[in-house]
């Protein structure tokens, strides 16, 4: 039997090799619209933990909280409508990938590795994860994979908010906004309703209850860390912290570049979450990327910025998962309306786009060298496994001239990663950072402290607060940084 050319072998382990990560990334995504799908169920079992806890009192102690029994058929009302959102926000998702191709096809059923989320709510204190712990982040961060590990798809608003392809993302094509689907609560084990108790209608078979897999509470953790990062970027609940992190970045931006109606200039923001900084970024009169490695922030991101229909639309109850640190049962269950805008009708420049992927993957392309009139970090940086990795991508994707503008704490994310020989974690100091941003051609034009929040709680008894760094940076000339 004569063998191939050894051209054709290497054709086809690529290919192999192409299709196995392919089912790796679509057994990852599976497992994340899993972690939504099981968020009512997840929330009930913690009701039902209150109940429990409830009827251990003895009679006295109980007539002392007869309104608790009230209080449990609230909470379970406020989980229908949280799940009444999830479900639409699903059912709107149009996968970019194949969901039929999944691992155990490819003969790596063996394969358990979870999606690589950890940057979801790692900057969330544990008072706002809604548990009580006494480590910060630890209920909300789960373990690194190869999630995501090559560019993925552009997420772009709806047809009434033109925008351009994802730069530097060559697998696929952008997931654009389409019509407003709904679908049954089957796809949800328990009951769904909206507000006035309206029930979805029809759904995706790759939303299909006999594909749902059962995942780790850390998975289901997350997307309560969505639910309240929501309020952060789209309540007016959020306006206070957003006027602590994003007006100080978008002041700095306008005043960096006065004059931008003859050309726009191009705005990058890696770590955009769920999308309102890149948006305002976009409303300023910027070409405005912003990239997102988390598949659990990008359903979310596309649903707002694509299938809303006017401001208010949603209604979410995201303090309902913490009984710690509440004034009153009234804050805990107080409903928050989303979004607070219109995206679609916010005013957005031409070009605006979202882009799925890697920041390192994505961006150490060489199409994107000198690309970037600025790039903007919020709340990012220690992001990284390497920090001095994102430094250098920053300075080559900037054009000579060009602005970093950061704002944000130096909690480095996989500090902490216990017993994982192969994790890699450079953890710098503030002095260190800019030391190599130095070298890496930036001069430091200002720089000062800002303080803030993240995700917190406005009415809640505890409130963690970040001295963040926020600073301006300039990549100087090749000319200049040769003398």
């Amino acid at each position: 039997m004569m063998k191939p050319p050894q051209g054709e072998e290497e054709d086809e382990e690529r290919l192999r090799q192409r299709k196995l990560e392919e089912a790796l990334e679509v057994k990852s995504l599976r497992r994340i619209i899993s972690a939504y799908l099981n968020y009512p169920e997840a929330a009930e079992e913690d009701v039902k933990r209150y109940e429990r806890s409830y009827r251990k009192l003895s009679s006295s102690h109980k007539a002392l909280l007869s309104h608790y029994p009230l209080k449990f058929q609230s909470l379970r009302r406020c989980i229908s409508v949280n799940s009444f959102f999830i479900i639409n926000m699903l059912q709107a998702f149009e996968p970019p990938l194949d969901m039929s191709n999944d691992v155990d096809d490819c003969g790596c059923s063996h394969f358990e590795q979870p999606p690589n989320d950890m940057n979801v709510c790692s900057h969330e204190s544990a008072a706002a994860s809604g548990t009580c712990c006494s480590k910060p982040d630890e209920a909300c961060c789960g373990e690194p994979s190869n999630m995501m590990s090559k560019p993925a798809d552009c997420l772009t608003a709806n047809e009434e908010v033109h925008t351009e392809g994802c730069l530097g993302s060559d697998t696929g094509s952008c997931l654009q906004g389409r019509e407003n689907y709904k679908m049954t609560s089957e796809c949800c084990r328990n009951h769904v309703s909206d507000s006035n108790g309206n029930v979805p209608s029809s759904h995706h078979d790759w939303l299909d209850p006999s594909l749902q897999l059962r995942v780790p509470m850390v998975d289901v953790d997350k997307v309560r860390c969505i639910i309240r990062n929501i309020v952060r970027d789209w309540a007016a609940e959020g306006q206070r912290e957003r006027d602590q992190c994003y007006k100080p970045i978008l002041e700095e931006l306008n005043s960096l570049f006065p004059d931008r109606s003859n050309k726009s200039p191009t705005c990058l923001v890696p770590g955009a979450g769920l999308g309102r900084l890149a948006l305002e970024i976009s409303c300023l009169g910027f070409v405005s990327q912003g990239n997102e490695f988390s598949y659990y922030m990008m359903i979310c991101s596309s649903f707002i910025l694509n299938q809303t229909g006017t401001a208010g639309e949603w209604t979410i109850y995201p303090w309902i998962h913490s009984n710690c640190n509440s004034l009153s049962d009234s804050d805990q269950l107080r409903p928050v309306s989303i979004p607070d805008i219109h995206p679609a009708s916010a005013g957005i420049t031409e070009g605006f786009s979202m882009c799925g992927g890697d920041f390192v993957e994505v961006y150490s392309d060489p199409s994107q060298v000198g690309v970037w009139d600025a790039v903007v970090t919020c709340f990012f940086i220690d992001t990284a496994h390497n920090i001095v990795e994102y430094i250098e991508i920053i300075s080559r994707i900037l054009k000579d001239g060009g602005v970093w503008i950061n704002l944000g704490p130096l909690l480095y994310h996989f500090a902490d990663m216990y017993g994982q020989e192969d994790e890699m974690s450079i953890e710098l100091s503030l002095e260190d950072v800019k030391r190599v941003a130095l070298n890496y051609g930036f001069e430091v034009e200002k720089e000062s402290t800002i303080e803030t929040t993240y995700t917190s709680n406005p009415r809640a008894m505890m409130q963690n607060r970040y001295f963040a760094a926020f600073w301006t940076m300039r990549k100087k000339s090749v000319e200049k940084h040769s003398t």
